[in-house]
């Protein structure tokens, strides 16, 4: 089943509690955490974190753009996460990283820049609860979306089927109506939207739109 993780990164960061609401329909709330050192942007940390998780019963789904996640990423399961996403770029100790977020009752997961490929990343799988290729380079939202990442979606789908594992695939960057059909074509199950969802009428029925269009095309490509 497709799930759809409104971005916050594209709502009014004065509003959002009530952004958050908007979106309660939604699978996950996707929460973009950047340090202005791993990404040139900068937006929020753990307090944010700890008071959208008391403003929403949707779960928060964390994904640090940051240095030295190996420090930091256990805080922000502690602070109420359900899950945590790492870079490989900036994990000194992936493996590691990812028991400690599980072992805080998060689920860990695993983010690719553009460049970065997953077959390295293979024997790391069984660790993982969800593996995120970016299909932007990560730092700011609103940004076109990069074909040429399906072929890595695609590659990263057979890694998961050919090992048997319950891991979902996440893509991030470009997401909408226009080329979530694609994504999920290419074996993506979940699938971060900002802009697709805030900027519509309606946010919640954008949600429930993108997961329509996701899930007929995850249908298409299983018959292919």
């Amino acid at each position: 089943m497709a799930q759809i993780n409104p971005s916050i990164l594209s709502a009014d960061f004065a509003r959002l509690a009530e952004e958050a609401k908007a979106v309660e329909g939604a699978d996950w709330l996707h929460v973009d955490v950047m340090d202005g050192h791993f990404v040139p942007n900068l937006t929020l940390g753990v307090p944010v974190v700890e008071a959208l998780g008391k403003a929403t019963g949707t779960p928060l789904d964390c994904h640090l753009m940051i240095e030295a996640p190996d420090r930091w990423a256990p805080q922000y399961a502690e602070a109420g996460a359900g899950s945590v996403t790492f870079h490989a770029e900036a994990a000194a100790a992936p493996v590691r990283l990812a028991r400690e977020i599980r072992a805080q009752g998060a689920r860990a997961s695993l983010a690719l820049k553009p460049a970065t490929p997953i077959e390295p990343y293979e024997d790391l799988l069984p660790e993982l609860d969800m593996l995120l290729v970016m299909t932007v380079e990560p730092g700011f939202g609103g940004q076109a979306f990069l074909d040429v990442m399906l072929p890595k979606i695609r590659r990263t789908r057979q890694l998961i089927d050919r090992h048997g594992l319950d891991l979902w695939l996440q893509v991030d960057g470009g997401v909408s109506a226009d080329t979530i059909e694609r994504c999920a074509e290419a074996g993506a199950d979940v699938f971060v939207a900002g802009s697709a969802v805030y900027g519509a009428d309606d946010p919640a029925a954008a949600v429930a739109a993108l997961r329509r269009q996701a899930e007929e095309a995850a249908a298409r490509g299983r018959e292919r």
